[in-house]
């Protein structure tokens, strides 16, 4: 019974070159897009991101400048910054939660919603030479939750066929 459904799903990602292969090239930016935020968490994880209050001083180091609304601001200098441990395992976390549902293309849309968040929370957090690739992530969150990128070379296509709906 396993083994069936598991043939089911390897035919349906080969059917999705086929029926949606206009994606194609999409998809390969989703796959690249998710080893990215994968090394990222990775690099994070093995690092001293954890351990370190990296995090803390970042935000703390950057925040006078930062175009953030106040209320943001004193969201992050009195919440984030002493709490710094929390969030940088919930933002590595994130990153890890991004990169293996991009490499796979599992749930794109809903983890693409909360990549594009992620995003808007490092524009707003972080120093001025990666605001531009936070900018460039935020653009291809968006194209790809519209685009539902995950049902080529996905697994997301094998739940559109079963059942058309927002999230696939």
């Amino acid at each position: 019974s396993h083994i069936r459904e598991y043939q089911v799903m390897l035919i349906a990602f080969f059917e999705s070159i086929k029926y949606v292969g206009h994606l194609v090239p999409l998809s390969f930016m989703r796959i690249y897009m998710g080893y990215f935020f994968f090394d990222q968490a990775l690099s994070k994880a093995q690092g001293d991101y954890l351990v370190q209050p990296m995090l803390a001083s970042s935000i703390s180091e950057w925040l006078p400048q930062s175009p953030a609304p106040s209320w943001f601001m004193d969201f992050l200098e009195n919440i984030v910054v002493p709490n710094w441990k929390i969030f940088a395992y919930s933002l590595t976390y994130c990153e890890f939660l991004i990169g293996i549902s991009f490499l796979i293309g599992f749930l794109v849309r809903p983890v693409g919603l909360l990549g594009a968040f992620l995003c808007l929370v490092y524009i707003y957090s972080s120093g001025q030479p990666a605001i531009e690739l936070h900018h460039m992530n935020l653009a291809l969150f968006i194209t790809m939750i519209w685009m539902g990128a995950g049902r080529s070379l996905g697994i997301d296509y094998f739940f559109y066929k079963r059942q058309r709906g927002i999230w696939w």
